[in-house]
């Protein structure tokens, strides 16, 4: 592969970011450029539900000079996303569609567990820094103008993660709304972000211990990277975060400024953050904060240069997702043996069907996810366990999952224990494209077939082998137990299988 070059761009809640790299299988990465401009967007989407005319008007320019600086730089491929300032907008689609127009840039949306996910991998790729600080309890700590992120990891892999709409412009609109002083920042935001992290600490901290805090955000990684030490970013400890917060609070802009080394219309924002963060730091007991010094847009380069097999990742991110699933199952009290037995089934099935399914290794995954979740909703309700299983799944995040992705898992875990609704709503609000109908059909067609041979949830058979012959799959499966319930309801669910597939399953005893 020649050089080319990529250029990646964030369209934020409070400043449109773009980064210019240079990508070759030979030498990797290299940013060549930086672009950001200020531009407040977050503020009018979180108050008013729109953005002015005026801020689209501002929106269109920055992006047309983004255009002409692409074209300099004779940018090859580009990639834009948009996050919660224009995730949130009410008129999204004609926003967008009218910025497209005057700009000629296509803008994507990220989904917020997206977009978490894009800066939890620009952070991995920093290798070996990350490695080492998250062998003791770590947390990452995502800083947005809508919302902030808390990512747990347990023993290298991400286990949990939560979503709270404690975004600095967000409190900056609350704060202006009280018509708060300055002085009174301190204890208002407090109170804010006190009573949403008790509500945390209980559900996923318990007995876990954080030490280090990564902290992914605009404004106090910038300050740290300066400030701190260490390879591969800024560290600081909390002694040193608390120092910084008391300037801001004590100063007035131009000493904060000149001490700081940052523009005035900045300090606020970074006043806002810093009390966020030391409340978290606080609450948690953490010691230590790591800034990285990544953004989205090295989110954003890493994915494109992961698709185009430029890059080798050397963190396993699906572990992060499986275990993250994992932990959603624990919380709700699901069975792991039996989710083990059914992945194992599902999987080999769906391994044995390759030529015929057409899918993915990520629908694979999206597979596993299922089994691992299959039976969440029985923490609500035995009876509407499909229902009930659905509405969790979709009310969770999934880091690395799309919303489409946990659409198609959610619909697979429901319509394992429901028969399948050809007509549903849900189809013809969501499924614009038979190909999505498609693969949750087919996935929803092996996950009811592995349950079914497992329907007494005693793991009766042993060693499963599949083949294909003519018009069957053939089940091949040790086991010297009696089989009668399981091959009584495998015909029924054999059915849908034999439906979506024309091919019909049969199961073949081999005694152990």
């Amino acid at each position: 592969m020649a050089v080319k070059t990529f250029a990646a761009i964030d369209v934020g809640s409070y400043e449109l970011a773009m980064k210019i790299f240079e990508v070759s299988k030979a030498k990797g990465m290299r940013e060549i450029d930086h672009i950001r401009y200020s531009i407040d967007m977050g503020s009018e989407t979180y108050s008013e539900g729109k953005l002015s005319s005026e801020r689209v008007d501002e929106l269109c320019r920055i992006l047309r000079e983004f255009s002409d600086i692409m074209r300099a730089y004779q940018v090859s491929d580009y990639k834009a996303y948009g996050t919660s300032a224009i995730r949130e907008t009410k008129n999204k689609v004609i926003l967008l569609d009218q910025v497209e127009q005057r700009t000629g840039i296509h803008i994507d949306i990220l989904s917020n567990s997206e977009q978490r996910f894009l800066d939890y991998k620009s952070i991995a790729l920093k290798g070996e820094g990350f490695q080492k600080i998250i062998e003791s309890g770590t947390a990452i700590l995502d800083i947005g103008g809508g919302s902030i992120q808390i990512s747990l990891f347990d023993n290298d892999a991400l286990v949990s993660t939560q979503n709270m709409r404690l975004g600095v412009l967000r409190l900056q609109e609350h704060l202006h709304h009280l018509d708060a002083s300055t002085r009174q920042y301190d204890t208002l935001i407090k109170e804010m972000v006190e009573s949403q992290l008790s509500v945390y600490k209980k559900l996923y901290l318990k007995d876990r211990q954080i030490k280090n805090i990564i902290v992914v955000d605009d404004y106090i990684s910038e300050l740290v990277m300066r400030k701190g030490k260490g390879s591969g970013g800024g560290i600081a400890d909390r002694k040193t975060l608390e120092y910084y917060t008391e300037a801001c609070r004590t100063k007035n802009l131009s000493e904060l400024s000149r001490l700081l080394n940052m523009p005035e219309e900045k300090i606020s924002l970074l006043y806002i953050s810093m009390v966020l963060l030391h409340c978290i730091m606080k609450n948690v007991e953490a010691e230590r904060i790591w800034a990285p010094g990544v953004t989205l847009c090295d989110g954003i380069a890493y994915e494109y240069a992961e698709k185009n097999k430029i890059i080798t990742l050397p963190h396993d991110f699906e572990k992060d997702i499986i275990a993250c699933a994992q932990s959603i199952s624990k919380r709700y009290q699901g069975s792991k043996k039996r989710s083990e037995t059914l992945e194992q089934i599902a999987l080999a099935i769906f391994d044995g069907m390759k030529k015929i399914h057409g899918l993915s290794k990520r629908e694979r995954l999206l597979l596993q996810i299922a089994t691992i979740l299959h039976d969440c909703g029985k923490y609500i309700s035995m009876v509407n366990l499909g229902e009930c299983s659905y509405s969790i799944i979709m009310a969770t995040e999934i880091i690395g999952l799309s919303h489409l992705e946990r659409e198609i898992v959610a619909n697979v875990v429901k319509y394992n224990h429901l028969e399948f609704d050809y007509e549903t709503d849900e189809y013809k609000n969501q499924m614009v494209d038979k190909a999505f109908y498609l693969k949750i059909a087919k996935l929803i067609a092996i996950l009811k077939l592995a349950n079914g041979l497992d329907r007494s949830h005693k793991q009766k058979f042993k060693n499963i082998k599949i083949s294909l012959k003519e018009e069957e799959l053939i089940i091949m499966a040790d086991t010297a137990e009696d089989i009668t319930l399981e091959k009584g309801l495998f015909d029924e669910r054999a059915v849908f299988f034999e439906e979506v597939y024309k091919i019909r399953p049969v199961i073949r005893k081999k005694r152990s």
